[in-house]
């Protein structure tokens, strides 16, 4: 029964909303139409969400712990102010001779308009850049009307300080060369080296020949001097950051690498030559070796680890060697003996020299013990302080001094020791400069103390004794 009343419900409500829907299809085709429209226009004129009032630009601060929003205020467009003053017109006015007054008195002026001009000029009101003009040309009238007040004159004090402040090539001049070669062969080291070397050679137990001394000694001091030439060349960029070795030739350009490098290679070939064929071969042999460790690998190794000071100590420590095996041709518990001496002296010397020098040798990029490790610098130059005493002791063991020896160098041992505990403790500039210039002098009093207990040969005692005291023997029949 209730059929036929839901079934008309149905289909008047299906019809009503067809109804609405037809008359909604054109607007909604316009609507469409206005959006395709509105893409195929310029990029430009795209509608984007920056087109909407609330999503402006905003940014987030943090306030009490807590998260606010607020748009940021608006700029104000800065104020520029630009002064358009040209300082061309200062100078040109600058550069107008004075006048001088009595000549334009005398001089007749023209009846015409030719006048005008300074009368209009006359009557314009002063500004800041004519009143700036005004004084500079008082204080031109002050000064002395001969010359034009812009030229300044330089005197000859001012022309040679401001060409000695300026870059230049330096040129050599051959009264130079001495003093440059000196520097460039490190000559006070090199002295040291050839010391060391001729203590070697006054230390080995056999006759003394003056002729092989004087050439080992010679060799020796060549050979010094060609690698110390090598490692300026080698360090020359590095130097210049350096205030201790800033002042070295190449740096200053007093002399050319070529120059350096030929001035090795003349010092160099000559001495391993000379120690090779006038002396041995082995002495040459750890003269190559010595030049060989300074320059490839001491040099680069000190900007690498501080490996480079044990590489450095034998370094140091092969002179002495040199010396015993150039008078006595071979290798022997003495000659390391000696070179153990050198070896330990080395550590409390070099570290406390760069223990003031840590600002240099940072500054020039090389890794020493007193820069990256420096409680290491301080225990290993005391290790080796003591260290000295137990290899004076071990002298008269190996038959190279008497047991005179150890009792006599005992107290400069012991002093070098007390300073580097002290150096050890207290890690100052003073304690480390007290240690360093006590190893100046003890190295050479070690030395000299050590030749005179000197434990000469059987061979050399034999050709010491008279001949009256000399055992007589009778041919057998």
């Amino acid at each position: 029964m209730y059929k036929t009343p839901c079934s008309r419900l149905s289909g008047f409500v299906g019809v009503s909303v067809k109804q609405k829907l037809a008359q909604n299809v054109p607007r909604c085709n316009q609507i469409a139409r206005s959006l395709i429209q509105l893409h195929r226009r310029e990029p430009s004129n795209w509608l984007t969400y920056q087109h909407l009032n609330f999503l402006k630009r905003q940014y987030v601060s943090k306030n009490t712990g807590e998260l606010h929003q607020r748009a940021i205020p608006k700029q104000a467009p800065a104020l520029i102010i630009v002064d358009e003053r040209d300082d061309s017109i200062e100078r040109q006015v600058e550069r107008i001779p004075t006048i001088n007054p009595a000549a334009t008195d005398a001089a007749p002026q023209p009846e015409d308009g030719t006048h005008k001009p300074q009368t209009e000029f006359s009557h314009l009101k002063p500004t800041a850049e004519n009143a700036a003009v005004q004084n500079v040309s008082a204080s031109c009238k002050a000064g002395s009307p001969d010359e034009p007040p812009h030229v300044q004159v330089e005197t000859e004090e001012e022309k040679q300080a401001r060409l000695d402040r300026q870059w230049k090539q330096l040129k050599v001049d051959r009264a130079d060369l001495p003093d440059i070669y000196a520097r460039l062969s490190k000559i006070k080291l090199t002295a040291l080296v050839v010391t060391t070397a001729a203590a070697g050679f006054a230390m080995a137990p056999v006759p003394f020949d003056p002729i092989i001394f004087f050439v080992s000694s010679l060799g020796t001091g060549l050979a010094s001097c060609a690698a110390n030439s090598i490692n300026q060349y080698f360090e020359m960029p590095f130097d210049s950051n350096m205030n201790r070795t800033k002042n070295r030739p190449l740096v200053r350009g007093q002399i050319s690498p070529l120059h350096a490098v030929s001035f090795a290679l003349a010092c160099g070939v000559p001495g391993v030559a000379l120690l090779t064929l006038a002396v041995n071969p082995l002495t040459g042999f750890l003269g190559a070796l010595n030049i060989f460790l300074y320059t490839c690998c001491y040099t680069p190794l000190k900007r690498l680890s501080i490996t480079n000071t044990w590489v450095g100590a034998v370094v140091g420590a092969i002179p002495p060697v040199m010396g015993w095996t150039a008078a006595t041709g071979c290798l022997e518990p003495g000659a390391l003996l000696l070179g153990g001496f050198l070896y330990s002296w080395q550590f409390p010397h070099f570290n406390a020299l760069s223990w003031n020098l840590r600002e240099d040798y940072s500054r020039g990029g090389y890794r020493m013990m007193s820069v990256t490790h420096p409680t290491m610098c301080k225990r290993v130059a005391l290790r080796h302080s003591l260290g000295l005493i137990g290899l004076s002791t071990l002298a008269p063991v190996l038959d190279v001094t008497t047991w005179t020896f150890p009792i006599i160098s005992l107290p400069i041992n012991l002093y070098i020791s007390y300073l580097a505990f002290r150096f050890y403790h207290k890690g100052d500039r003073s304690s480390a400069r007290k240690l360093f210039f006590c190893s100046l002098w003890h190295l050479p009093m070690l030395l000299l103390l050590a030749l005179t207990c000197k434990k000469y040969s059987r061979n050399q005692e034999g050709a010491t004794l008279p001949a009256a005291s000399l055992p007589l023997t009778l041919p057998a029949n």
